[in-house]
């Protein structure tokens, strides 16, 4: 890694994502999802309504794994007190965890990302809802899975209209 990248966006946002670890063009500028698949998680927050700097951006790992490989589990441990401090300042009304790794990782367990998808999971003491979805670098190798994504965005819209109308 060249720096660590710890996170973007508005720190009173609704909205949070949360990806897997940085990638080579994310170490060179010092912020999460700005290459390929961080152009597209642009267009689909646009498409939400929402400019970057609307929502909290932010990845378990802070530093570029060698090689881009996964994040290891002692890696994500060493990064998840900033992680969960982050999450602590920016209060989100909503997590996205964007792609297997970030999701596993957030919600400490092993199930696939598509038993993962379409339920509203609890995080932490708060039990703040967290939402599943593939991520962009996936979508940009299998464009056919974009539907359920944008699925799943629109999901996390419907829930955070009705925390927002204090429903349950």
């Amino acid at each position: 890694r060249t720096q660590t990248v710890f996170g973007v966006g508005s720190t009173a946002a609704r909205w949070m994502f949360i990806g897997e670890a940085p990638g080579a063009e994310e170490d060179r500028q010092g912020e999460p999802f700005v290459g390929r698949a961080g152009q597209l998680l642009t267009s689909m927050l646009k498409a939400l309504g929402f400019a970057r700097e609307d929502v909290y951006i932010a990845n378990v790992l802070k530093c570029r794994p060698p090689g881009n490989r996964d994040p290891r589990p002692d890696e994500a441990r060493c990064c998840r007190d900033y992680l969960d401090r982050q999450i602590e300042l920016v209060a989100p009304a909503l997590i996205v965890a964007i792609g297997r790794t970030a999701a596993q990782n957030l919600l400490a367990t092993d199930m696939p990302l598509a038993k993962l998808r379409g339920t509203v999971h609890a995080l932490g003491e708060r039990r703040r809802p967290v939402l599943v979805t593939y991520h962009p670098a996936y979508l940009l190798r299998s464009p056919g899975e974009k539907r359920k994504a944008w699925q799943d965005l629109l999901l996390a819209r419907e829930i955070v209209g009705r925390l927002e109308r204090g429903e349950t």
